[in-house]
């Protein structure tokens, strides 16, 4: 089965056999050319990186949106009616060497054989899938966006054997060209990997032991845990769902939603409430403007500092470009504990890890080194998990026994160097008008987690001392 996603996530109720999201740029796969590309492959998702007719017909612009990506597939269309490609398992890396790829192939459908099964072509020796140079997808025998044009190469017997009419119909110039990253959504594990109970009674008792925590420093009435990441990964959206969980009912207190800029320009602490007018709980959750990965722009990475140190004062409004200074409005001079952030929470898009540029990934790791040196403990809050794998969306309490969550989370533990441990899947609220008790059991053990570690804080940094905060 193959699980098509765009960017720009929007649900379509109408998918069956695939699940389609719909997007400003859209594959121009049909629904029966999407089952004839499914049968060549088992049960993966694809991810549209680039289309011709929106990025260009360039070489450069292919490598620019493709390059570094993993296991993915070209998509080739013509007037004749032929839908032909190549699928390779390893990266476009522009080494100008042949690369070896025993999971290669080319493939053809459509046209004067439209309904019948795809043809499927086998490199002639799988040491030369093909040439990792500097052009568009050259897998010798079809090279596509030939001289940075809207057409293919065609030379048989080079690297794979076919008849050109069989492939394209002796048509080789392009109506379009796509290129999908290629994931592998596996089955299901024999054993999840974290244990979870998942009835009304585990709900119950995380439900109680948050309404019950009570920081274990004398004088801190509330644990305060600090919200990183990327634009759009959802940090917003947790704190509307932990808010939810405890009203009873789906709310949106805090700014959330889609879009390309932070959508959270201030520094917000907000408190969670037992009710509409119950106490506030024992935790606060300060959400953060977004990570960019372009310089000046986004969460600038001198004011995480402040914000450890509890002197950004609620509401302040960010400046990408400067960071806070001591002088300036909204600096607070002497803070205390209770000002200070007791653990980090670095929240992430599980369907969009593939695609955070090597400057987000190195702006994560100067802020992970900032809050190493100041000894506040980490979390990991892996977001989306019902996008990411199929088998998770259809059921939630499937996200321990999903290969591709697992696989996921032991990809962003060595990217992080965090224990796995310290890594949570949830799925927040975001489409739904009711609760869910499988997604408030994900969310609520998040805080717990967050608890613990604050507790951790207090063990390690200020065991003995006694402080007071003033309300």
């Amino acid at each position: 089965m193959l699980y098509l996603v765009r960017q720009d996530r929007t649900p379509d109720s109408s998918a069956s056999s695939l699940q389609l999201i719909m997007s400003a740029v859209r594959s121009s796969l049909s629904r029966e050319q999407e089952r004839q590309l499914s049968s060549l492959f088992g049960q993966v998702k694809l991810s549209l990186l680039y289309k011709a007719s929106v990025h260009g017909y360039t070489a450069a612009a292919f490598h620019g949106r493709c390059d570094l990506q993993g296991p993915t597939v070209v998509v080739a269309y013509n007037h004749a009616g032929f839908v032909y490609g190549a699928y390779t398992s390893r990266d476009y890396a522009q080494s100008g060497q042949y690369v070896a790829d025993e999971r290669a192939f080319l493939f053809s459908f459509g046209g004067e054989r439209a309904g019948q099964s795809p043809l499927r072509y086998t490199p002639k020796l799988p040491e030369q899938a093909f040439q990792d140079g500097n052009t568009g997808p050259n897998f010798g025998a079809l090279l596509f966006l030939k001289d940075n044009t809207a057409a293919v190469a065609c030379t048989p017997g080079v690297l794979y054997n076919f008849a050109p009419a069989d492939v394209h119909g002796d048509d080789p110039a392009l109506e379009e060209c796509e290129v999908y990253r290629v994931e592998d959504l596996g089955g299901l594990l024999e054993k999840p990997w974290r244990n979870v109970l998942w009835n009304s009674g585990k709900r119950k008792e995380l439900l109680d032991f948050v309404k019950n925590y009570r920081p274990m420093m004398k004088g801190v009435q509330q644990a305060r845990i600090l919200l990183v990441g990327p634009v759009g990964v959802g940090k917003s959206s947790f704190f509307n769902s932990i808010n939810s969980i405890f009203r009873g009912h789906v709310t949106s207190q805090a700014i959330a939603g889609s879009a390309v800029k932070s959508l959270t320009s201030q520094f917000r602490s907000y408190r969670v409430k037992a009710g509409r007018e119950g106490k506030p709980l024992p935790f606060v959750v300060c959400d953060t403007m977004g990570l960019e990965a372009a310089a000046g722009e986004g969460l600038h990475l001198d004011d995480i500092t402040s914000i450890l140190r509890g002197h950004v004062v609620d509401r302040y409004q960010f400046n990408p470009r400067v960071p806070l200074l001591p002088d300036s409005l909204g600096y607070r001079k002497n803070p205390s504990l209770c000002d200070m952030i007791h653990c980090v929470v670095y929240v992430l898009d599980s369907t969009k890890l593939n695609q955070m540029t090597p400057k987000l990934w190195e702006k994560l790791t100067d802020i992970r080194s900032k809050v190493n040196l100041l000894g506040v403990p980490q979390l990991v809050l892996m977001t989306k998990v019902d996008e990411a794998c199929h088998h998770v969306g259809v059921d939630l309490k499937q996200v321990y026994s999903s290969h591709f969550i697992d696989r996921k989370v032991q990809e962003l533990g060595v990217f992080l160097g965090i224990p796995i441990s310290c890594i949570i899947p949830v799925k927040n609220y975001s489409q739904e008008l009711e609760l869910d008790p499988s997604t408030d059991l994900l969310l609520l053990s998040a805080v717990q987690q967050m608890l613990r570690f604050a507790d951790n804080y207090f063990d390690d940094i200020y065991l003995g001392a006694d402080e007071h905060c003033s309300e």
